[in-house]
């Protein structure tokens, strides 16, 4: 076969073995040096060259360089399929969407069987959190290949992102039935399962990848495994697994919550505040943190120290849990009309947490106003919301009435 020949194979057949790897192995003093050369073909082994350039570059993030030769491959060849895919990788990199989206839709006008375009489209759709529509273009691909375990785990997590959880469950376990340790599939049925509160579930997939991965495992596997633990209310076991992810990486944020939280779950709240504090190093202005320390100091009957972090917490934003904080901070301390007030204005807010509601009725109860407390249960039973502990006090109070 001769050079032009070589140079002339359908570019489509070249794309789907791979943008990079397969642009062919030409350069252009090569075909200078041919004794019969077109001047088209001169151009297609140009562009290849320059192609491989500019995926060189994007691979090593010399975006803007990359850019400007695609460009320039464009003015040579308007409707080049591997300029328009490197155009939209390109923008997508730099988190431009909307300009991929352009040029993959441009690329797929001229060559409609392109699936590096087909995947960009895709995915550019998964980051706009149109689930929808990539899953629309990935089940097209899964119609010419039906075991693409690629776009089988990427169709996977898109319904687990809309909450279709047969759809995803179903396959990712196709997958598994093809690759029995494919971590993706795994990784993917663990958080389905834990989404769904499915707690025990999930563990059995996550543990499977601690099993494949051994000592190396991602510390969000091990968060993973932390927090589903935590939900189980299982806080021992969780603690275990969050001071394996902190040796791996020490200011983790979901390590060191996990961490906090778990010892909150164990009543050990000295140990929970260290953790807490070390989030606050991290960033100084989250108020749900410093909420959280408020709480344990008040668990500690430190009181000042209590309403100090509640105070922090205030000054930065207004936070409902850290008003309810200090609101239960009164009651403790029996400045009841004090109590009263915060928990009231909360509850005008319309706040809908069952605290705010049985805080404000032991608060008459203590007070001796049984029947507030009895009018304020029933308020909350109006807004349609079962809650056992509330039905259980208003039982109380009505029994004998």
């Amino acid at each position: 076969m001769s050079d032009s020949e070589e140079i002339k194979k359908p570019k489509e057949e070249v794309v789907k073995s791979g943008v990079e790897d397969n642009l062919e192995n030409k350069n252009v003093d090569t075909l200078e040096n041919s004794d019969v050369v077109s001047e088209e073909a001169l151009i297609q082994v140009q562009i290849s060259d320059l192609s491989k350039q500019a995926y060189s570059l994007l691979k090593n993030n010399g975006i803007n360089e990359a850019i400007s030769i695609f460009k320039k491959i464009l003015d040579l060849d308007p409707k080049n399929n591997y300029a328009l895919v490197g155009l939209g990788d390109a923008e997508r990199k730099r988190h431009n969407c909307k300009d991929a989206l352009a040029f993959y839709k441009e690329c797929l006008e001229y060559h409609p069987t392109n699936n590096y375009a087909l995947f960009g489209l895709a995915d550019c759709y998964k980051s706009m959190n149109q689930y929808n529509k990539a899953i629309e273009l990935w089940e097209e691909y899964l119609q010419l290949d039906s075991k693409n375990i690629t776009v089988l785990t990427r169709v996977g997590d898109a319904y687990r992102k809309i909450k279709a959880f047969d759809k995803a469950q179903k396959l990712y376990l196709q997958v598994l039935e093809e690759e029995p340790k494919n971590a993706y599939a795994l990784i993917g049925l663990g958080h389905l399962n834990y989404d769904f509160k499915k707690y025990r579930e999930a563990l059995f997939y996550w543990e499977k990848v601690m099993q494949i991965v051994g000592e190396t495992a991602d510390i969000r596997i091990l968060t993973s495994i932390g927090n589903c633990y935590r939900k189980m209310k299982m806080f021992d076991r969780g603690v275990y697994y969050f001071e394996r992810a902190l040796k791996v990486e020490p200011n983790n944020f979901y390590g060191l919550f996990g961490l906090a939280d778990c010892y909150r779950g164990l009543n050990q709240q000295y140990n929970s505040i260290i953790y807490w504090k070390k989030i606050i190093e991290l960033d100084p202005n989250n108020k749900v943190i410093l909420t959280r320390i408020g709480d344990a100091y008040r668990n500690m009957n430190d009181f000042d120290k209590a309403k100090e972090c509640y105070q922090k917490a205030l000054d930065i934003d207004f936070d409902a849990y850290a008003m309810l904080g200090l609101a239960i901070l009164c009651k403790t301390q029996k400045r009841y009309d004090e109590a009263i007030t915060t928990l009231s204005s909360l509850k005008n807010n319309d706040n809908i947490n069952y605290r705010v509601y049985l805080e404000l009725a032991q608060c008459y109860i203590e007070k001796k106003e049984k029947q507030k407390a009895i009018e304020v249960l029933k308020e909350f039973q109006t807004l349609g919301i079962r809650n056992q502990t509330i039905n259980d006090l208003l039982q109380v109070l009505t029994k004998n009435e």
